[in-house]
C-alpha cells in the first residue's frame, strides 16, 4: 500500500483533497490528465465535481477507453460522488457520457440541492465507523451482477464494491477520516 502511485483524475472537481488524503496514507498521489499518465499509475480515483462536465472532458481528452482497459486489466478505481455516477452502467432518467464499469444504477442529486447537503456517520461493512460528507449526492438505486453493497445511509445505498471497483456517494476526502482511503489502498494488493 505504501509507496503505490495513485492517480487522481484532475480534469474538474475536488481532486486536491484526495491527493492530501492519499499522501497522509503513505501513497504517492499524482494528477491525471492524459492517457500516458493513466498508464503510469497503480490505481485511479475519479473525484467529486460535475459528472457531465468530467464525462465530456474524459471524452475530449481521449481517456474513456484507456481507463476502461486499465480497469478491465485489474487496476483499482474509485469514484466519489460524481465519480460514482461516471462508473455506473445506468443513470436513472438520464443519459450522459460515462465509463459504465459497475453494475449499478445511480440516481443523480438524489438528496436534493446544495442546501440539502449533510454529514453522516457511516457503518461500512467490515470497517470501523467513519464519516462522510454528502454534497448534492447521488445514491445507488439498484445493484446487480458482482456489485456488493457496503454501506447505506437513510436506507439508501451509498457505497458499493465490484471486484477492483469502488464507488461512494459521499466525500471522505472532505473529512480527516482516512478509513475509506485506506480501504481503497488495500484493494491494490
Amino acid at each position: 500500500m505504501a509507496g503505490k502511485k495513485v492517480g487522481v483524475l484532475a480534469l474538474q472537481g475536488a481532486f486536491t483533497e484526495h491527493e492530501i488524503a492519499l499522501a497522509r496514507c503513505g501513497a504517492r498521489p499524482c494528477q491525471i490528465r492524459t492517457e500516458l499518465e493513466i498508464e503510469a499509475v497503480d490505481a485511479l480515483i475519479i473525484p467529486g465535481g460535475e459528472s457531465t462536465t468530467i464525462g465530456k472532458l474524459m471524452l475530449s481528452f481521449g481517456l474513456l477507453e484507456p481507463i476502461r482497459r486499465r480497469v478491465k486489466e485489474g487496476m483499482p478505481i474509485w469514484g466519489t460522488c460524481a465519480g460514482m455516477i461516471l462508473l455506473a452502467k445506468e443513470i436513472v432518467d438520464m443519459e450522459q457520457v460515462r465509463l459504465e464499469l459497475m453494475d449499478i444504477a445511480v440516481k443523480r442529486n438524489a438528496y436534493g440541492r446544495q442546501v440539502d447537503s449533510f454529514e453522516a456517520e457511516l457503518e461500512v461493512e467490515g470497517l470501523q465507523p467513519s464519516r462522510g460528507v454528502f454534497i448534492r449526492a447521488p445514491y445507488v438505486e439498484r445493484v446487480w451482477g458482482h456489485a456488493h453493497v457496503l454501506c447505506r445511509v437513510k436506507d439508501k445505498t451509498v457505497m458499493v464494491r465490484e471486484d477492483n471497483r469502488l464507488a461512494t456517494a459521499f466525500h471522505p476526502e472532505l473529512t480527516n477520516d482516512l478509513t475509506i482511503h485506506q480501504y481503497f489502498l488495500r484493494m491494490l494488493n
